[in-house]
Parts: C-alpha cells; sequence; structure tokens
C-alpha cells in the first residue's frame, strides 16, 4: 500500500491535481476571507445603527427641566436587561450614577469600546458603547459583542469545516482522477514495452471518449501500424530477395562454373562471360531499385517539388512509348488534350518514372494487339492520372500484393523483371500525397493515381 502511495505521489497527474485543489483552495480561502471582512463590518455597523437608534429613544424620554422620566426609562431598559447584554448608565456631571445597570466611567462622547475591566460586569465580554449628554448628564448605551462575535465564530467555523472537507473532495477526487489517468499512460508504456520486445502486433487501448489521451494513443497505434507494416515488408522483401535472387545468384554460379571447364579445356568463354554479365547487370538493378524506393520512403526528393501538368508528363510518355508500342504489336494513345492545366506539386522526373514504369507493365504483361489508353481528369479537389488497358488484368485478390517489392503474379515469372515496378509507383504516389488503385477496365486493368491540387 505504502508503494503505491508512493508511485502515486510520483505520478504527473496526481501532482497536478494537487496542485490545481491547492489554488482552489487557496482561491477559496482568500474569497472565504474577504466574504467575513465584509460581513463583520456589515454586523459591526448594524451594531451600531442599533445602539444609536436605543439611545434616540432614551434621550428623546427626557423634557425641560424633568429628569424623572429619563431616570424611569433608563431603569426600566435595565432591568430588563438581566444578563447585561445592554448597559446603561445616566450620571451627573460630577460622576455619580442617577439610574442604570452600570456607571460610565471616563468614556468620550460618541462610539467608543470598553471591556470587563469596569466592575460589575460580566467576565470576558466586549461592549460597544455611545456616549452623550443629555439635559447636562452623561447617557451611555452600550450593547455586548457577544452575539456579533458568536455570529463571527460560526461564519469562521463553517469556512474552516467547508475548507477541510473540500480539500478532503480534492485530493480524493484528484487521487482517483490520477490514478485513472496513470492507469491508461501505465497501458501505453505496457505497450511500448511489448514493442520495444518484438510484440509489434500490441496496440494501445482506446477507452472511446475522444480525450486528449485517446487522440494521442490512436495516433501513437497509427505509427504502430506503420511500423508494423515496414517491418513485415522487410521481411517480406527478404524472403522475397532470399528466394527471387536465389535462382539468377545460382545461374550466375553455373554460368562461371561452366566458363571455368570450358577455360580448362582451352575453349572458347566469351558466350559465358556475356551471359555472366546480363545476371550481374540484372542483378544489380534489382538493388538500385531496391536503394531507390529506399531513398524516396525517406522524402529525400522532396525539396525538388515544383508545380508540374499531369497532362503534359503523360504527352512525353506517349510520345515516346508510341513507336514501341507499335512494334510489340500493341497501341497506345495519348491523353486528350486539356482547356485548363489542372497542375500537382511534386517531382517531374520522378513522375515521369512512374507513369512510365506503369506503361512499361502494361506492355511487358498485355499480349499482342492490346490498346493502352492515357488520360487526365479533374474531379474536384484531385486530379485523377489513369493508365488503361483491355489486357487479360489482375486477379482482385492479388491486386494489393503486387505492390509488395518483389512480388511477381505466376504467370509474370517467365517474363523479364524484378518484380519492383509497382513497389516503386506506390513509393512515388506516397511521396506525393496521391492515392492508387488498380480498378477493373472490363475487360483489363486501369491503374489510377489521385493526386491533390497544387
Amino acid at each position: 500500500m505504502t508503494g503505491t502511495w508512493a508511485r502515486l505521489l510520483r505520478s504527473t497527474p496526481f501532482r497536478l491535481a494537487l496542485t490545481f485543489a491547492f489554488l482552489f483552495m487557496l482561491a477559496f480561502v482568500l474569497a472565504g476571507a474577504i466574504v467575513y471582512q465584509m460581513m463583520s463590518a456589515d454586523l459591526a455597523e448594524q451594531l451600531d445603527e442599533t445602539i444609536k437608534e436605543t439611545y434616540s429613544v432614551v434621550a428623546a424620554t427626557y423634557t425641560d427641566d424633568d429628569i424623572r422620566e429619563l431616570v424611569e426609562t433608563v431603569q426600566n431598559h435595565s432591568a430588563r436587561s438581566l444578563k447585561k447584554e445592554q448597559l446603561f448608565s445616566l450620571t451627573d456631571t460630577a460622576g455619580n450614577r442617577l439610574a442604570g445597570n452600570f456607571t460610565a466611567a471616563g468614556l468620550p462622547d460618541g462610539f467608543s469600546m470598553f471591556g470587563t475591566e469596569m466592575p460589575g460586569l460580566p467576565p470576558d465580554t466586549d461592549y460597544r458603547a455611545y456616549t452623550g449628554t443629555v439635559g447636562g448628564n452623561n447617557l451611555t448605551v452600550a450593547f455586548s459583542l457577544s452575539e456579533t462575535e458568536a455570529l463571527e465564530t460560526i461564519m469562521l467555523m463553517s469556512f474552516g469545516w467547508a475548507t477541510l472537507i473540500i480539500t478532503g473532495l480534492a485530493v480524493a477526487g484528484g487521487a482517483l482522477l490520477a490514478s485513472r489517468v496513470q492507469l491508461r499512460l501505465d497501458g501505453i508504456a505496457a505497450t511500448m514495452v511489448d514493442v520495444s520486445h518484438g510484440r509489434l502486433d500490441t496496440r494501445i487501448p482506446l477507452t472511446g471518449n475522444g480525450d486528449d489521451i485517446d487522440v494521442v494513443s490512436g495516433q501513437v497505434n497509427a505509427a504502430l501500424d506503420r511500423l508494423s507494416g515496414l517491418v513485415d515488408g522487410m521481411k517480406q522483401v527478404s524472403a522475397n530477395i532470399a528466394h527471387d535472387l536465389k535462382t539468377p545468384l545460382n545461374r550466375l554460379q553455373m554460368i562461371l562454373e561452366g566458363a571455368a571447364d570450358r577455360a580448362a579445356r582451352d575453349q572458347d568463354v566469351s558466350g559465358d562471360l556475356a551471359d555472366a554479365r546480363a545476371e550481374g547487370h540484372q542483378i544489380n538493378e534489382t538493388f538500385d531499385a531496391l536503394l531507390r524506393i529506399a531513398q524516396i520512403e525517406a522524402g529525400a526528393r522532396k525539396a525538388r517539388f515544383t508545380d508540374v501538368d499531369p497532362g503534359e508528363i503523360l504527352q512525353t510518355i506517349a510520345e515516346i512509348y508510341t513507336d514501341v508500342a507499335e512494334d510489340d504489336g500493341k497501341s497506345l494513345s495519348s491523353p486528350e488534350p486539356q482547356d485548363t492545366a489542372d497542375r500537382i506539386h511534386g517531382d517531374r522526373e520522378l513522375l515521369t518514372q512512374m507513369f512510365a514504369n506503369l506503361v512499361e507493365n502494361a506492355l511487358r504483361h498485355c499480349p499482342p494487339g492490346t490498346t493502352i489508353k492515357l488520360s487526365v481528369a479533374r474531379r474536384g479537389d484531385r486530379v485523377l492520372a489513369a493508365v488503361a488497358d483491355n489486357g487479360p488484368g489482375i486477379p482482385a485478390d492479388e491486386r494489393e500484393k503486387v505492390f509488395q517489392r518483389l512480388y511477381r503474379l505466376d504467370h509474370s515469372r517467365s517474363t523479364p523483371g524484378s518484380g519492383l515496378g509497382l513497389s516503386l509507383v506506390r513509393a512515388i504516389a506516397d511521396l506525393h500525397g496521391a492515392s492508387i488503385a488498380l480498378e477493373d477496365a472490363r475487360p483489363g486493368l486501369a491503374v489510377v493515381v489521385s493526386f491533390p491540387l497544387a
């Protein structure tokens, strides 16, 4: 239990809760002090008004050269104050008491305060008095401050208990809220520990209330999804490299071994060396493509972004590959000219390579007689660039897999290539904030890249 409290005291949420509780209590105490001072001043003012009114009532009974009625009035008021909560004194100019329940000696005219130093008064009692002259005699009316002091004591006790109760509730509520927040933070910490130990499928649990911790947790989960995807991609790449490069490396080894045998028999090995050079060139191209994809995914080319016209790039691609398509028994149509050029923000060289890869992919995998169509269209705040053909297409369950590095369809393994063309296309699209979709052209395949407007 001690360890739990020590851990709670070290937690940032609990310290924040205590800080806010302290600030709230400080504000409450200051407000209470102000209210207390205002109420004390109001009670003192009311007491002075009551004393002054009582003095006026008593003094009004005096008539010219007839002090008897004044004396009777003072005596009657004095008799009604058995506990001496109200004091009355009527003395002559020599200080002799004419009537009252105490003798006022040495009190100045007007309001004054005196305590229990006078004989015959209750102990530990303070009085507020008003003194004046009536018919040449001194009249003093004094009221005890016990009721006012009792009210002030009750008020102070109320504030004190309220302070204790609010402090307790603030600390308890802060501890409760802090413990709940700490549990969520512990969940985040536990998830990070699991991730650090290689369990990349672990995710931070969300409460669904949409608070700031949920937002941050969702962002961390999204980052973990991305990390998990990258790690899975690296594993897939490693497996694909081991699988797909094993054959050309074995073939290269066999070519070199055959060349070594022929050289030992003094036979011509120029053909073997040419084949070995071709295999080595293909292997180097594969690794160069992998490095290029890694560089693009790292965002190293964003510094070269400018506003470009995708229609102009597709026009250039069409001019380059039209003759190539005709030589291969296929046809390539360029995009229709647009009245207004919808520009996008990107790297012209990378975009040219992306569309060139898509066209080459269609030329490589489509049979003679295939028509390949390039198009650009504006849809809302997006620019859609498409490369469509009426060839055999790609099965729906394979369309996402073809973007994996070194992944090739079974019927494509007999054709030249490394399986990195569409991976490079995806990397370039991601760098430009574009989405890419493989759609059924019925028949054939349409690769649609959606760019945001510049």
